[in-house]
């Protein structure tokens, strides 16, 4: 995870890594397999899907949540955790049935940080509650 190990200030350090759920590498799997028909054609697309997957990160620190995107460029976004109000989770009929969700991190004066398709959604709210919200 280069980007955000590159990113961390003085005393922060990576808490969680999310993963991103197989069900992500399914449009790669599709455009391999049309590339037989079609002679390869479809090969470019599948690169840019893999290198598209691939590129994405997501993570919580001791200070900020992190999703970064982009093969070229490069789009990130963050939130303090002091900033952290909810930690919403959106998950469909497949997503409880196969372990996969969008955990939306909403914060006051920010804009939101949605994580999509991660694995197991429940945990990545309980790791970045656990972070925002320390026992007392």
């Amino acid at each position: 995870m280069a980007y955000i190990d590159e990113s961390l200030s003085a005393g922060e350090e990576v808490s969680a890594l999310f993963r991103l759920h197989w069900v992500t590498r399914i449009p790669l799997a599709i455009w391999l397999l049309l590339g037989i028909p079609t002679l390869g054609i479809t090969l470019v697309l599948a690169l840019y899907e893999y290198l598209r997957v691939r590129n994405i990160e997501q993570g919580v620190t001791n200070k900020r949540v992190i999703y970064k995107a982009g093969i070229i460029s490069r789009k990130s976004e963050e939130m303090k955790i002091g900033s952290i109000e909810t930690v919403e989770i959106d998950q469909g009929i497949f997503g409880r049935i196969l372990g996969y969700g969008n955990v939306k991190v909403t914060g006051r004066g920010t804009s939101d940080v949605l994580f999509r398709t991660v694995h197991d959604p429940m945990a990545v709210k309980r790791q970045i509650e656990s972070i925002s919200h320390p026992a007392a």
